[in-house]
């Protein structure tokens, strides 16, 4: 089981980035998918939560600015993310659950982060 998330790069603020976690070795459709992220210094953040009947939930600060979704033909959930701040660099992860649905818990397995700058 592997996990990669992807998109990353800089962006200048109030731009917009697509991040993807894709999936080697199972299928995503069938587990809760959370996207987290972590700045320097500080300490990992959970984002958002899909779950495999696509119900999502979202960090209350992050609401309305991300989305996340499934593509299951390319196997993938992916996190839009919009209006971004300097605030939201960070390097973002992905990880599954071994459950169908978001239950907040400890996250089964983790993909290799992918790197956000915000900056002018």
């Amino acid at each position: 089981v592997q996990l990669q998330a992807s998109g990353g790069g800089l962006v200048q603020p109030g731009g917009s980035l697509r991040l993807s976690c894709a999936a080697s070795g199972f299928t995503l459709d069938y587990y809760a998918i959370g996207w987290f992220r972590q700045a320097p210094g500080k300490e990992r953040e959970g984002i958002s939560c899909i779950s495999s009947d696509g119900s999502t939930n979202y960090a209350d600060s992050l609401k309305g600015r991300f989305t996340i979704s499934r593509n299951a033909a390319k196997n993938t959930v992916d996190l839009q993310m919009n209006s971004l701040k300097p605030e939201d660099a960070a390097v973002y992860y992905c990880a599954s659950e071994d459950s169908p649905d978001c239950s907040g818990g400890a996250m089964a397995h983790w993909g290799k982060g992918t790197l956000v700058t915000v900056s002018s």
